[in-house]
């Protein structure tokens, strides 16, 4: 949620930065409902104060021998009365503006980076830096598409799924489960050495949860909802991870705090009709390994860059070429200032995929979870950071290992670093 106080003292430099998302964005509606909310306030504060002011007086009066029914007793009760109906209309009002205020809050995203580049869409992405080229598949125009590779091996189900649920699920079978956790446990094992805390979070959330890390209002079409409870299946660990502190002052030596989460994440793909219909690249249901990061706002631009390297990092181990996109304003999603996103080759596209987004989310999401740290010996709180990035969609993982690692016989190498996990080279 972005500061109101910060609109309200710098909103031409606000509304400019926000702007470079390519949107319509109001903010001056924000403004003026601000204002008529301050002046009601103001109203409101005048009106208790004289409120309280005849309370006094007339206990006062009582004290020293008045009589409830003298007429200056009776002339302040009548005022008393008259400031309280004011106050019963007052009161309303104020808030439903801040509600009002609130809600077009909670709907607007978050200002991009100054470093950000400023673009329209995805075409306008600048590409960071390449990794892996010596691992690229030879006759890559002959390598077939990594759901024919899986159903020849027997390892993945999409018919069956369908019977089951419905179209975009897929079941995966013997081996294909086996890599699945093998994968899961690798990615875990990797960030647990390197400091992250494993957690494994409720797979359901609350409204407060998703509104506080940014799925709602905007993206409640896009996350399936159980309609009897107050519950949704999460789309993303970074759901529940960021809603572990919520409505906490954390200590500000004991930050950073770095977590990973494995979960399966649920997804409507709303608007994605017609896109990736087949294979493991967009399902209703997938398994993700997610990183997220607690950090003092001085560290957060490091934190980021450490964030992409250690999802970098499980790429390397898998020997999977990839590529590192940073994300252009017109692209760049709702809750985010800044993102890298990693995209994995897919030879059977002859292209690369996201296969992991890092974003930094500057004190966006704090402000909606009310999430600070205070220092010792200083006055007030500040908000943290907070950085989440995928560690990375297993299902998108197993497709580029599939096709990156398919021999002409049909079978499958399987990367050296999940070996020890699976027990055997060849799938």
């Amino acid at each position: 949620m972005l500061d109101l106080k910060n609109i309200r003292q710098n909103y031409d430099q606000v509304a400019a930065i926000l702007n470079r998302r390519g949107g319509d964005y109001d903010l001056q509606q924000v403004i003026d409902l601000s204002d008529q909310q301050r002046e009601i306030e103001g109203q409101r504060s005048q009106l208790q104060a004289r409120s309280n002011e005849i309370g006094k007086t007339v206990g006062q009066k009582i004290r020293e021998g008045a009589i409830p029914k003298d007429d200056e007793i009776v002339a302040l009760r009548e005022e008393g009365n008259q400031v309280k109906a004011q106050l019963g209309e007052l009161e309303p009002r104020e808030r439903e503006l801040k509600a009002a205020i609130e809600s077009i809050l909670l709907a607007t995203p978050n200002l991009p980076s100054e470093t950000t580049p400023v673009g329209k869409d995805e075409s306008e992405n600048v590409e960071v830096r390449r990794w892996g080229d010596e691992y690229l598949p030879e006759n890559s125009d002959a390598l077939k598409p990594h759901w024919e590779v899986g159903e020849a091996l027997g390892i993945l189900n999409f018919e069956r799924s369908a019977k089951i649920a419905q179209s975009r699920f897929v079941s995966l079978i013997g081996l294909g489960a086996a890599l699945e956790r093998a994968l899961i446990t690798y990615m875990l094992d990797r960030h647990t050495r390197h400091g992250y805390t494993e957690v494994m979070p409720p797979f359901l959330v609350n409204t407060a949860s998703l509104t506080a890390s940014g799925q709602l209002p905007k993206f409640a079409e896009e996350s399936f909802q159980c309609k009897n409870d107050d519950l949704w299946l999460s789309p993303t660990a970074e759901v529940p991870v960021t809603n572990l502190h919520r409505d906490e002052i954390l200590n500000a030596d004991d930050l950073p705090f770095h977590y990973c989460a494995y979960t399966p994440c649920f997804r409507r793909e709303a608007g994605s009709y017609g896109r990736d219909t087949r294979g493991l690249i967009r399902l209703h249901q997938f398994n993700k390994v997610e990183m997220y990061k607690f950090v003092r706002p001085e560290t957060s631009e490091d934190e980021h860059q450490a964030l992409v390297q250690d999802a970098e990092a499980i790429l390397q181990g898998l020997q999977l070429p990839y590529r590192v996109i940073e994300l252009c304003t017109g692209d760049l999603g709702f809750s985010a200032n800044k993102t890298y996103d990693l995209e994995v080759w897919m030879p059977s596209s002859g292209t690369y995929r996201e296969i992991s987004s890092c974003s930094n989310c500057g004190d966006f999401q704090a402000r909606r979870a009310n999430i600070r740290f205070k220092t010792a010996g200083q006055k007030g709180t500040r908000f943290v950071h907070t950085l989440n990035g995928s560690g990375l969609a297993i299902g998108r993982t197993m497709a580029a290992i599939l096709e990156n690692y398919q021999q002409s016989d049909g079978s499958v190498k399987v990367p050296e670093a999940l070996q020890s996990y699976l027990n055997r080279e060849w799938l």
